[in-house]
């Protein structure tokens, strides 16, 4: 075949053929696309306008939240009374409260029972609600999935969490809750704890379950074979494959906290400072008083939007999350 070739092209062997090159190392390497999962996690999120305009809303929340009580220089034992010795100033409507006091922010949602400022008192309000609701969730999350790791992977540990959680998880939370807020003082803190100390134990046991559903896979026997320790076999083998199903709980967990704060201070339980939840309690009145009701309804309505932005953005980041989703 070789003569044929040189007859043929009237070539010698050196000009026909060239001998390649072999690494070893190259031919060992697989050519595909760079895979960043957080940057497809991000493009998946917001290939959806959906998701962009929850998200400025979100922001929006977040913003008038945190940084306009900042600017406007908030003040929780001041500002709410300031107008309290002028009869007139109280329980005005938007438009009352701008005639009387000037067309600005401040009045756009009238003035409340002490003459103070509704929409500044709901953002003040949000900011101890938001913050509460990331707080619990923090502390939750991060007990509850790392507990809930090892409970699934250890059957020793297994055994005694399962007791544990038959005993306390059948138990109502709103329940524990409210015996919390009446045992102590009904401070930030006090919610903090109440939510927080079995609050992870359900989060637990759900990771529990779907830790036990990929457990037994066969790398994470091969670990387990060649002696890793169980801690890190649940925390390096098996959670992150959980990352969208973590993100989701999330989503649900955190209106959830900010739910409980508005349920509890509407029954008079919550706790002393003038969250959302505080805020509907002492404009209840206001609810059925003609003229009066966007006292009443101002501070329901943002407790609504904030509860239902963060569970959207959670869930749709949670969807986004799924590696499924990155074809």
């Amino acid at each position: 075949m070789d003569k044929e070739l040189n007859i043929k092209y009237n070539m010698t062997d050196e000009e026909l053929f060239a001998p390649v090159d072999h690494n070893e190392l190259e031919s060992e390497k697989i050519t595909a696309p760079r895979y960043s999962y957080w940057r497809s996690v991000f493009r998946v999120f917001f290939h959806h306008r959906i998701n962009i305009i929850i998200l400025a809303l979100f922001l929006f929340i977040i913003i008038f939240a945190y940084v306009y009580p900042t600017i406007i220089h908030y003040d929780s034992e001041v500002n709410p009374f300031i107008n309290l010795m002028n009869p007139e100033s109280k329980h005005l409507s938007p438009a009352e409260a701008m005639n009387m006091f000037g067309k600005n922010i401040h009045w756009i949602l009238g003035a409340g029972a002490s003459g103070e400022s509704t929409f500044d008192s709901i953002w003040y309000g949000s900011r101890i609600s938001i913050s509460l609701a990331f707080i619990c969730a923090a502390i939750n999350m991060t007990v509850g999935v790392f507990i809930g790791a090892i409970w699934g992977f250890s059957k020793k540990v297994d055994i005694f969490m399962t007791e544990v959680y038959n005993i306390v998880g059948n138990v109502p939370l709103i329940l524990i809750i409210s015996v919390m807020a009446m045992l102590f003082t009904p401070s930030f803190w006090t919610m903090v704890f109440a939510m927080t100390i079995i609050g992870w134990l359900g989060i637990a046991y759900f990771i529990r379950t779907q830790v036990i559903i990929i457990r037994d896979r066969e790398y994470n026997l091969a670990s387990r074979c060649l002696g890793t320790s169980t801690v890190k076999i649940a925390l390096k083998n098996i959670l992150p494959f959980m990352t969208s199903v973590i993100v989701t709980m999330l989503a649900t967990e955190l209106p959830s906290y900010i739910s409980y704060e508005v349920f509890l201070a509407y029954i008079g339980m919550g706790m002393s400072e003038m969250s959302l939840g505080r805020l509907i309690y002492s404009a209840e009145p206001a609810m059925v008083t003609p003229g009066w009701e966007m006292e009443f309804w101002s501070p329901v309505a943002i407790a609504s939007i904030i509860t239902v932005v963060l569970y959207v953005v959670g869930q749709n980041l949670g969807d986004a999350s799924d590696p499924r989703t990155h074809m």
